[in-house]
């Protein structure tokens, strides 16, 4: 192990370095991937205003979705994980009772989007104040749109002014009557889902219009119009920017949760990276999740993708070739990307991403620091990146609170000996065991 000094903020202790494993050989392994986080936080947030109880089957239990589950229970929903005390329900799956939303509370945020942007509208339905906090990287990402558009809607919002968290929301006398706010959401898709997500429950029904720079993570969007249409919400998105949606009740839910799409992304990244094939079960025929996306990289990079019933296979050589592609609509693939590019024998250009730079950190900053701290020959540009061929070293990968960090800094520790991965428990936000699902995957076996 590398030696570190516990007074020098740029090393991390000893104890924080997971020592990333390289591989012997090529894979062959299955890799089962937990339900997708982006879907399981929606579903819970619908299932607390739906009119009766609702059943996910295999949702996500990791941190950012325990975080709003937690969340839901305080703003007076009853979220039984496992559903132990339903009969017939199977213990993966969980129970959403929903209740007259009540305020009073201090929710925890994390540093999950999600909780942080969805639950604000929500807590407007309550007619006293909601406070909200998170970690303190939290308190640096943008909320001001959301925030704005409560107001917009008459709701007392206090935020010193800053657009930031702490904060607290509380909702009019009478309840929200709806109507039309005007949003900037091109720092995160996610402002405009917060809206549509609690839509239906104002008295008139709500239209959110975008004016601003274009939204990223689209397929963000379009996939909370789909939860909504999927409980009954009758939603017009026709015009482009703008969304109405009509006051009316929410049908409960009883659905089957799509594998985590992008959280797969570094297990099928090491097949392409050190060769070999690794088989994703569950994997959609049709989705909205945006790390669908990862088909047709892998594919340009030099993979071979194949999709059937059975799942998605990816098999490699361990010959990369870097592209070019503009992946605003799937940012969060941008650091696993990365890391494959940084491995690559031509350059690799990544457009469309500089709303990152507002992300868990400043990914854009992260990934060319530490991909340069490797050896690597990684710059930022206006909107992305550009990473040139080098040959990388070990060393320590910092993972700045950002669990796609450390899972790109796993992917490159594959091929480069030697690499060190802070903090590889930050990987809890999205997935419960990664480092115990990555050993699985280099033995072979099943994880």
């Amino acid at each position: 192990m590398l030696p570190v000094t516990q007074d020098d903020p740029s090393n991390p202790p000893e104890d924080e370095l997971w020592a990333a494993p390289t591989a012997a050989g090529p894979l062959d392994a299955v890799v089962s991937v937990p339900g997708s986080k982006s879907l399981t936080n929606r579903y819970l947030v619908v299932a607390a205003l739906a009119e009766r109880p609702s059943l996910l089957r295999d949702p996500l239990a990791s941190r950012d979705t325990l975080l709003m589950a937690d969340a839901l229970r305080l703003l007076g929903t009853d979220v039984v994980e496992g559903g132990h005390d339903v009969e017939g329900v199977d213990p993966r799956d969980w129970v959403v009772r929903p209740g007259p939303v009540t305020g009073g509370a201090r929710i925890d945020c994390g540093l999950a989007g999600t909780v942080m942007r969805f639950l604000p509208p929500v807590a407007a339905l309550a007619s006293t104040p909601v406070h909200f906090d998170g970690d303190e990287r939290a308190r640096e990402r943008p909320m001001g749109a959301v925030l704005d558009a409560l107001r917009q809607l008459g709701a007392v919002v206090q935020d010193g002014g800053n657009g930031l968290m702490p904060f607290s929301v509380q909702g009019p006398a009478g309840g929200l009557r709806g109507g039309t706010v005007r949003i900037d959401a091109s720092a995160s898709s996610q402002f405009v889902s917060a809206l549509l997500l609690m839509g239906a429950r104002t008295r008139e029904g709500l239209e959110v219009v975008h004016e601003g720079p274009p939204i990223p993570s689209q397929p963000h969007v379009r996939m909370t119009v789909e939860v909504l249409r999927d409980v009954g919400v009758v939603i017009d998105d026709a015009t482009p920017g703008r969304w109405f949606v009509e006051a009316g009740e929410i049908n409960a839910l009883d659905v089957q949760v799509e594998p985590d799409l992008s959280n797969a992304g570094p297990f099928l990244a090491a097949a392409a990276a050190v060769g070999g094939r690794v088989r994703v079960p569950g994997w959609p025929q049709s989705t909205t999740q945006a790390g669908d996306v990862l088909r047709d990289v892998l594919d340009q990079m030099g993979a071979e993708v194949n999709l059937d019933r059975e799942g998605l296979v990816v098999e490699g050589t361990g010959e990369l070739y870097g592209i070019d592609l503009d992946l605003h609509e799937a940012g969060e693939l941008a650091p696993v990307i990365t890391a494959l590019a940084a491995l690559a024998s031509s350059p690799t250009r990544l457009r469309g991403i500089a709303h990152l730079r507002g992300h868990e950190t400043d990914r854009l900053k992260a990934l060319v620091t530490e991909v340069n701290a490797l050896g690597g020959q990684a710059e930022e540009t206006l909107d992305g990146l550009l990473v040139r061929p080098r040959a990388l070293h070990g060393g320590v990968f910092r993972s700045y609170a950002d669990h796609r960090m450390a899972t790109a800094g796993a992917v490159l520790g594959l091929a480069v000996p030697g690499v060190l991965v802070e903090d590889i428990t930050t990987t809890r936000k999205t997935l419960p065991d990664f480092p115990g699902m990555w050993a699985s995957m280099l033995a072979g076996a099943p994880a």
